[in-house]
């Protein structure tokens, strides 16, 4: 055990905390906590996630106390590179479960066929509806419509198919949406 923990350099703390000496590690995470935390929420920036990288890096270096020698006279760089390495694990692990997560998606077994059909009417009747409202626009609109939206040319493409410009295209298709919008609502409302 140290005689003055909280004075010694880190290197002979290490020395302490090898042999078991809580002292010397209350001391070494006194002098090194708010640092450790700091770079946790540089790397994170979440306070919370923060936190437990904090916890577990001084876990960690509990557990490997025996293992770890300093190469400096600071723990501050060993302390640094095990809160990377976990925010790093973690960013990796989160990634994995992300990509993972629509494949473990269960299909929704509860719905009946009639429903499916139900709906599949539904959006054929709606889409009907659109199709119908689509012919009433004016000549300019309608053609920057099928162009465009239904037929998903780019504005650049459309413009030099219409032999007018990408802005004239844009303004059709704005005018148009705003037409449709008044057109279709108006036919779903009772």
């Amino acid at each position: 055990m140290l005689a003055d923990p909280e004075s010694a350099p880190d290197a002979q703390l290490w020395g302490a905390i090898a042999h078991d000496d809580h002292a010397a590690f209350t001391a070494l995470f006194e002098r090194h906590a708010q640092a450790v935390w700091n770079y946790a929420y540089r790397l994170t920036g979440s306070w919370s996630t923060a936190e437990d990288v904090l916890s577990t890096t001084f876990l960690t270096a509990w557990r490997r106390r025996a293992e770890v020698v300093l190469i400096r006279d600071s723990a501050l760089p060993w302390l640094y590179t095990v809160a990377a390495n976990l925010v790093r694990n973690d960013h990796r692990r989160r990634s994995r479960f992300l990509r993972l997560v629509p494949k473990l998606a269960v299909p929704d077994e509860t719905r009946d066929h009639a429903e499916e059909l139900a709906e599949h009417d539904h959006t054929r009747h709606r889409l009907r509806e659109v199709l119908v409202a689509v012919d009433m626009l004016p000549t300019a609109e309608r053609e920057a419509v099928q162009l465009c939206m239904v037929g998903r040319m780019s504005t650049a493409d459309a413009a030099a198919l219409l032999g007018i410009t990408e802005v004239s295209v844009r303004s059709r298709l704005s005018r148009a949406r705003a037409r449709l919008r008044g057109l279709t609502e108006e036919s779903f409302d009772d």
